[in-house]
């Protein structure tokens, strides 16, 4: 018999062990009354065969839902999380037919309170699966237990959380992310000079994955700087007192005459572009992050150097697939899917644009 399977039928196994389709089907779905005997030459044919059976088309003529719960922040209070509400509502579309129902359950991404309430919300609903982005760590991890221990699969995006058995993790590298980082601070601009990495709106002790980045620019530098001709500062940012914002930026800047190079780990590069173009400041270059309409202006002028592309719609399409695979295919899943570091200038830029959306590679 052909071992591949996808040239073996219920019928060819059925043909080779001399009985019925229907005992066949009996012993591939552990219901009825089959021989031991019986039962045992059958398993052998399929083990030999390779023969695996036809989710997809399992799974369409089930008519079970599924349901999955994906927390998510507010994209109208920080429009980055736009891009990851569309993934997953695509994903959502794309496996309809296979019984697939997304509940969103959104939150404020600068209120904790929020978040609690609404995974507590999420939770007593309990769904078959769930896909979140953790972004508040200490919050997070009793919802973890909670989930483990009622055995529900959840999927992490965006922030990477790998010690409390998450069933896969969609993203980037956010430590090697901030390894490019740093090498991208360091091309074209030798030293001594001073980095300045920008956290803004964040929690910096509770942010997993910022912190992860910063570790990677000050890994790649004490990697390539022995002699510490680059000084790497930092700064914590928020944008809710505007007033504190400005003022500590400037401190930072007029208190710090060679400064070069500003890295900003999340998705607001544009507001410290906005604020040098402003001081009419050019000799300072940004990194940041996120095809954001502000941050693509800024880049177009050249305000902003470069912008590490996060694919943050790519995080939420494959997220819900990997919670898909798992419950309806019942496929193993990768633990880890890291999208890719791609660097985005202004020459390269139209290639990850296009007339539907910011970004639609990997989806």
């Amino acid at each position: 018999m052909e071992s591949n399977n996808r040239n073996v039928r219920i019928k060819d196994i059925a043909l080779k062990a001399e009985v019925s389709t229907g005992t066949v089907d009996r012993v591939l779905h552990n219901r009825g009354k089959v021989s031991e005997k019986v039962k045992a030459r059958i398993l052998k044919i399929i083990e030999e065969s390779n023969y695996e059976p036809n989710l997809m088309a399992r799974a369409l003529g089930s008519h079970k839902t599924y349901r999955i719960a994906a927390l998510i922040p507010d994209h109208q209070v920080d429009s980055y999380w736009n891009a990851p509400k569309s993934g997953i509502e695509k994903a959502e579309r794309d496996l309809k037919q296979y019984g697939i129902v997304v509940q969103q359950f959104i939150f404020n991404p600068y209120q904790a309170d929020s978040y609690i309430e609404k995974a507590n919300e999420l939770t007593k609903s309990r769904p078959d699966g769930i896909l979140l982005s953790p972004i508040f760590y200490r919050e997070t991890l009793p919802f973890f237990e909670k989930w483990r221990k009622d055995a529900i699969p959840f999927v992490l995006f965006n922030t990477e959380i790998a010690e409390f058995g998450p069933l896969s993790y969609i993203g980037q590298d956010s430590y090697q992310s901030g390894m490019l980082g740093g090498k991208l601070l360091h091309y074209g601009q030798p030293g001594p000079c001073s980095i300045l990495i920008a956290h803004i709106d964040e929690e910096i002790s509770n942010a997993a994955h910022l912190i992860k980045k910063e570790n990677g620019v000050r890994s790649y530098f004490t990697q390539h700087d022995p002699e510490n001709h680059y000084k790497i500062i930092r700064i914590e940012l928020n944008r809710a007192d505007q007033k504190a914002f400005v003022e500590n930026l400037d401190e930072i800047v007029d208190n710090t005459p060679d400064l070069k190079h500003i890295f900003v780990t999340t998705s607001k590069a544009h507001d410290i572009a906005a604020h040098l173009e402003k001081r009419s400041i050019s000799h300072i270059k940004i990194v940041g992050y996120d095809l954001l309409p502000k941050n693509l202006a800024y880049l177009n002028t050249g305000v902003i150097s470069f912008l590490i592309n996060q694919n943050p719609k790519g995080q939420g399409y494959w997220g819900i697939r990997q919670l898909v695979d798992f419950l309806v295919f019942k496929k193993e899943v990768q633990p880890l899917k890291f999208l890719p570091l791609d660097i985005v200038t202004k020459e390269n830029l139209h290639y990850y644009v296009d007339e539907e959306d910011l970004v639609q590679q990997s989806v």
